[in-house]
C-alpha cells in the first residue's frame, strides 16, 4: 500500500500540526494529529460497500502511517536544530529506516486488492 498523501505541517484543530495519509487510489484519506488521532476522514462512496472491519482497519493503518511520518518529520527538525544523535535516540521518534520498514510490512501484510472487479452501477 503506497501513500498518495504526505506529511502536511499546517495547523489544525487546537493548534496541533496535522499530517495526511491516503490509500494509493486516494479513495480513503485521513488527516491526523502528530500522534495519529484522526481530525478528518474522507471515504469515497464506493468504499462504503467494503466489509466494515476491513474499512476500519485501513483507516487505522493510515492514521498510524501519518503518525509515523509526523514523528520522522519531528526527528528531522530536532536534528536540524542540532540535537545530538544520542538525544535523538532517547526521544523514541522513528528513523527513516523505521518508517520505511513499517510501510513495507504494511504493503506485504495489508495490500488491499479488489475483492471483485465488478462495479456497482
Amino acid at each position: 500500500m503506497t501513500d498518495a498523501g504526505a506529511a502536511d505541517s499546517s495547523s489544525a484543530g487546537q493548534g496541533w500540526a496535522s499530517v495526511s495519509a491516503a490509500t494509493p487510489s486516494g479513495a480513503i484519506r485521513v488527516k491526523t494529529t502528530e500522534q495519529g488521532l484522526p481530525l478528518a476522514v474522507k471515504v469515497d462512496p464506493a468504499e462504503l460497500h467494503r466489509d466494515p472491519s476491513q474499512l476500519a482497519g485501513e483507516m487505522l493503518r493510515l492514521c498510524q502511517r501519518a503518525a509515523a511520518r509526523a514523528g520522522l518529520a519531528k526527528r528531522k527538525q530536532l536534528e536540524e536544530a542540532g540535537m545530538s544523535a544520542a538525544s535523538l535516540a532517547r526521544t523514541g521518534l522513528p528513523t527513516e529506516a523505521d518508517v520505511a520498514r513499517q510501510e513495507i510490512v504494511e504493503e506485504q501484510d495489508y495490500d488491499t486488492e479488489p475483492q471483485s472487479w465488478l462495479r456497482t452501477v
